[in-house]
């Protein structure tokens, strides 16, 4: 673990036991906000235990130590313009020895920085790259998640923090529109790869080796079993560290499966803005499905899905779906953009703070699971 001092751990430990984005985000304990928050539990406590999942000393196995965890998150807050994130993790570095920037801790940066920006980009020989460098699956799968994680969790501080009315970095402004997505007409292995969005279902095939049901433990198996997880490729890979796979599975429940709030149909399409924006078909084709169905607006859905790089995601669709897709979007870009008068437009058209919650809370979560969908495999027509 390299720390400087023993007592480190204890300390860190004691440090996790409070709600670190309550903190970040300055959140006054009678608001409305906090208010929300309570009433999305399960979010907010698995979120923190997805921290802790990835934090806390006892979190630890092979070589991606605790200190690299820090310093790779310090760099993340950096590259996504989130001077509170980055402030903290900086920090929390501080009581490690600074890890040596060797070629494989190289080849782990350029990965994160990668699955950071531009998610879309990633390829099967990145991957490549990392076994190459020394780095395992199970390691490759953590540093995966680490990086995704990050990014969700600075989306929800981006957030918390407008809702809260405290100060959020103003970025470089950027037009907010559909991002690039993969047009290859054959996946790696060579099936039949979709190359538009698509509200149709497709399967989706790892890079690197899922984790055989065999190889875990009864608990373990009974965990996977839990969230019928057992004959997923997506999710026995992501086994490869189950005690955070169980607290994102968790998180993702608390968000997206509650009642009041704002309407699951706008949760489902606010997961597939996001989608749009970072460029993954595999996610956008599950949740538009979704949102059609709860909606009964099929066409106004697969009019997003239609939408060409650099477009106007808002284009076509009524006010209420353009102000709840113009934040979803604007949450979602690199770095983000959102601000107070994209939280005003979602007043005027009457979404309360709860609501509000749900769709910075959902769109955040398609930042972690894009990110994972597009550098950890690619999908396909199951037809074939």
């Amino acid at each position: 673990m390299t720390l400087h001092d023993p007592q480190i751990a204890q300390k860190e430990i004691a440090l996790h036991a409070h709600d670190l984005l309550d903190s970040l985000a300055e959140i006054a304990p009678e608001s409305e906000l906090a208010a929300a928050r309570q009433t999305r539990e399960a979010a907010t406590r698995h979120t923190q235990g997805s921290y802790e999942a990835l934090f806390s000393p006892g979190s630890v196995k092979g070589k991606l130590i605790l200190a690299v965890r820090f310093w790779l998150a310090s760099e993340i807050g950096s590259w996504l313009r989130d001077s509170v994130l980055h402030g903290y993790y900086q920090q929390r570095s501080k009581a490690f020895v600074a890890p040596e920037l060797t070629p494989a801790l190289k080849t782990a940066q350029a990965h994160a920085r990668k699955l950071t920006l531009t998610p879309v980009s990633a390829q099967a020989s990145d991957l490549q790259a990392l076994l190459d460098a020394g780095w395992s699956e199970d390691d490759i799968v953590t540093l995966s998640q680490l990086t995704a994680f990050i990014s969700f969790q600075s989306r929800l501080l981006r957030g918390y923090r407008l809702l809260a009315g405290q100060h959020v970095d103003t970025p470089e402004a950027q037009a907010v529109a559909a991002g690039e997505w993969h047009t290859q007409p054959r996946t790696l292995s060579g099936k039949r790869a979709p190359v538009a969005f698509t509200q149709a279902e497709l399967d989706w095939e790892p890079w690197i080796a899922a984790k055989v049901l065999s190889d875990f433990n009864v608990d373990e198996q009974a965990i996977l079993a839990r969230f019928g997880h057992s004959e997923s490729d997506y999710f026995r890979l992501l086994g490869r560290n189950l005690p955070l796979l169980e607290q994102r599975t968790l998180t993702d429940k608390g968000i997206f499966y509650t009642a009041s709030g704002l309407p699951r149909a706008e949760r489902e399409l606010v997961a597939a803005v996001a989608s749009k924006v970072n460029g993954c078909i595999y996610c956008a084709s599950v949740h538009a499905r979704k949102a059609s169905q709860l909606s009964k607006q099929p066409e106004a859905v697969q009019h997003l899905l239609d939408i060409a790089p650099g477009g106007d995601l808002t284009q076509g669709q009524s006010p209420r779906w353009q102000a709840v897709i113009g934040f979803a979007a604007r949450l979602s870009s690199t770095p983000a953009q959102v601000n107070a008068q994209d939280v005003a437009l979602l007043r005027d058209q009457g979404l309360n703070t709860l609501e509000i919650l749900d769709l910075v809370q959902s769109a955040a979560f398609f930042a972690w699971a894009n990110r994972l969908m597009l550098t950890l495999g690619e999908p396909y027509w199951p037809q074939e």
